[in-house]
């Protein structure tokens, strides 16, 4: 700890400091073995301004799970749109949803485990559902371009949106059934693309932005939502 900013050092084969302020690991500062501590301290005090300014940049992203307590009244996303928690008795647990409303019912409302677990649960079928119809509408509407995915799989990814494999199979993250469709859209795009282009190169943006020209707006206010 340098002051008040808490960092990670990771030693290497490496010949300088060097430093990464991340939303989900925080600050790791990489520097080369028998780096001494004070000489790392020094390091991150030269480099704080710069450190909690993408701190504070950092405080002010959503973090879609982070602080869930799954009470009565709590707000959840869903589509993009909060939701808010309605817990109630039930001996058969449900959940619906009507009106901005979540409504869960099971036996033991202050069972909060309970609680998420059918939660997750509703979002995980909501998400196969809405993300394979999504998935089926727009690989039909680009299939003029030869857009020819191996496989296609929903799963819970823990910081990415979406992934296309060298074979390419197309994987998306459950996580955006909370998210504004437009996001869902420009991700399942965005993968589809990968499969005329491994990379992200030139070709690739290039071929992105004749499909969604306005991608770099709808990539940045994406940038504002963590998984974690």
């Amino acid at each position: 700890m340098s002051g008040e900013i808490k960092y990670r050092v990771i030693f290497s084969r490496r010949r300088s400091i060097s430093l990464i302020v991340s939303p989900e690991k925080g600050v790791i500062v990489r520097a080369p073995y028998r780096t001494s501590l004070r000489s790392i301290g020094r390091f991150v005090l030269e480099k704080s301004g710069w450190i909690t300014k993408h701190l504070e940049k950092h405080s002010e992203l959503t973090r879609l799970n982070q602080g869930k307590i799954y009470n009565d009244g709590e707000l959840h996303l869903l589509l993009g749109k909060e939701h808010q928690l309605k817990i109630i008795e039930s001996v058969q647990p449900f959940v619906k949803i009507s009106d901005g409303i979540i409504e869960i019912g099971t036996k033991d409302i202050s069972d909060t485990l309970k609680i998420k677990a059918l939660l997750d649960k509703f979002y995980r079928l909501r998400a196969q559902e809405y993300l394979s119809g999504k998935f089926e509408e727009i690989t039909d509407k680009f299939k003029n371009r030869g857009f020819l995915p191996d496989g296609f799989i929903i799963k819970t990814l823990k910081s990415r949106w979406g992934s296309c494999s060298f074979h390419g199979r197309i994987t998306l993250s459950s996580e955006l059934i909370k998210l504004d469709p437009v996001f869902t859209d420009y991700v399942i795009t965005h993968e589809l693309c990968h499969l005329k282009h491994h990379n992200h190169g030139k070709d690739f943006y290039r071929l992105l932005e004749e499909i969604v020209p306005d991608y770099k707006e709808i990539r940045k206010n994406l940038r504002q939502y963590l998984t974690k």
